[in-house]
């Protein structure tokens, strides 16, 4: 835990420096939008594995709703406590 307080207050010490200068503000925006970009993508699931996913619930029970029951009426009859 003392390395990430450590590591904490080095990231605090260094974002005052950068919040002093418009043009390093602008510059950190832009990796961190690159950074958030790249850690959403590691959570996306792979083309071949959206497919095997599919065919999986393909094979297995599925449910349609009635005409005109609602999502709350659908999930009860499904055994969902609401």
């Amino acid at each position: 835990m003392n390395n990430s307080l450590t590591l904490d207050a080095e990231v605090l010490q260094n974002l005052i420096y950068i919040a002093e200068d418009e043009s390093l503000m602008k510059k950190l925006s832009r990796y961190m939008r690159r950074l958030l970009q790249t850690k959403e993508n590691e959570t996306l699931m792979s083309r071949e594995d959206f497919f095997a996913r599919v065919d999986e619930a393909k094979r297995g029970k599925s449910a349609r709703m009635l005409p005109d029951e609602d999502l709350t009426a659908f999930l009860k009859r499904q055994g969902y406590d609401l």
